[in-house]
């Protein structure tokens, strides 16, 4: 009896082997399109992603790939199509080892036929056109890199130990795409140069995706200002005794529900920038850049124009988390001095009570001592009608016989009325 495998066990250790590099002879044209929805990416409905693959297959006749894929390769007329869908965004490769007799001839990209990218359940977020042949001499390539290429924003490096060398200047072109070149040994093997050419797709896919929290940063820079500037402003009106306490603490605490917001809002995007940031570095680091006839790298390329937009970045989320953090502590501290302020009134509040109930008690004594008197008189004078008979016989007179009975009538109410006050109680 063998031992149970996990159910997710081949599942998890064959999607490490989902997506193999291309195998492209010398030479070749790639041409590469990313596509992403504007608005709730992650979120997408993924089928319609797949409908629109099989729409593309459809029109060459393609096998379909397995409901739910994730990734797909096969050959549609003259090109070998790799398909992938990633968390944001969904990427169509197509391959053919023919190069066109003008370099970047847009006519390249009519695999992608315009009425099905017209239909596509997206935007185009990125557009790769890559030229791969035979390493030429250095005259001649040099030639091309001037003609081809902006000369301005040129990066050329050798990678991969000398074994290749790539060009590209991260502009889009007249047709839309971004250009790169690969000029291959005649020793390159075919594995080698599809590493090379998907590292350059990653690279300018990665680089448009992280821009992206790029763009977001510069529509919350207004935004996050006036957050600052109004949190400022409440923070000074907290040392100012003449403005209510609990209206700063009111208004504070919008603030704070604003920025908490804004944190929410942008978290996903912030952390996307930063990881999609760590991959552009990584696919440049694996490529072993070596620095060919003098000219910028593509690590150097990226240190000059990326990486300021990517600190831009990290700085933006540093400061909105810095705001919401201040928000939150200057809302503690004011908070603290409302529960004091209100625990001072409320101490206020008891002390009054105190001389309020002081006051009721001696009140209540008085009353006591005048319902003592006023029952006395009227007990005296009922055992005064009482006694005339007596008082006769023993020869008193009315006055001295109420004499004689008010102090033991009074003795007898004061008694009577503690004894029921203390049943009360």
């Amino acid at each position: 009896m063998s031992i149970t495998d996990h159910p997710l066990r081949y599942e998890l250790a064959n999607e490490l082997h989902a997506r193999p590099f291309p195998s492209l002879d010398v030479p070749c044209t790639a041409v590469y399109v990313a596509i992403k929805r504007p608005e709730q990416a992650v979120g997408r409905d993924r089928q319609a992603d797949l409908e629109h693959l099989i729409a593309l297959l459809d029109r060459h006749g393609a096998p379909h790939p397995q409901p739910g894929a994730t990734h797909y390769s096969g050959q549609i007329g003259r090109h070998e199509l790799k398909w992938e869908s990633h968390t944001e965004f969904v990427t169509y490769t197509a391959f053919t080892n023919t190069i066109s007799g003008r370099a970047f001839d847009p006519a390249d990209f009519e695999v992608f036929p315009k009425d099905w990218l017209v239909e596509a359940p997206g935007v185009r977020v990125a557009s790769c056109h890559i030229r791969v042949e035979q390493r030429p001499a250095p005259a001649v390539l040099s030639s091309h890199l001037a003609e081809w290429f902006v000369p301005e924003s040129l990066a050329v490096s050798a990678v991969l130990d000398d074994d290749a060398v790539i060009a590209g200047d991260f502009r889009i072109d007249p047709a839309g795409h971004t250009r790169f070149a690969v000029f291959a040994n005649t020793d390159t093997r075919e594995r080698r140069v599809g590493r090379v050419v998907q590292r350059l797709c990653e690279i300018e896919t990665y680089k448009s995706m992280s821009m992206l929290g790029f763009a977001r940063v510069k529509q919350l820079s207004n935004p996050l200002g006036e957050q600052d500037r109004k949190l400022s402003e409440l923070m000074d009106r907290m040392g100012d005794d003449s403005i209510p306490a609990e209206d700063t603490l009111t208004a504070l605490l919008t603030t704070s529900a604003d920025l908490e917001q804004m944190v929410t809002r942008n978290a996903f995007r912030f952390g996307a920038t930063g990881a999609y940031e760590a991959i552009v570095s990584q696919r440049i680091a694996v490529l072993r850049e070596e620095h060919f006839d003098g000219r910028q790298t593509f690590a150097e390329f990226m240190m000059r124009r990326y990486d300021p937009a990517m600190r831009t970045v990290k700085s933006a989320e540093a400061r909105l988390a810095s705001l919401a953090d201040r928000a939150i502590r200057a809302g503690e501290l004011l908070r603290t001095r409302v529960d004091v302020e209100r625990s001072a009134q409320n101490q206020k509040v008891l002390a009054s009570m105190d001389q309020r109930a002081d006051m009721q008690l001696k009140l209540q004594k008085t009353v006591e001592g005048l319902s003592v008197v006023a029952i006395s008189y009227y007990a005296v004078s009922l055992a005064s009608y009482g006694g005339y008979p007596v008082a006769k016989w023993l020869g008193l007179s009315k006055a001295e016989l109420t004499a004689a009975l008010t102090l033991p009538v009074v003795a007898v109410v004061w008694w009577m009325i503690r004894r029921i006050q203390k049943k009360m109680h």
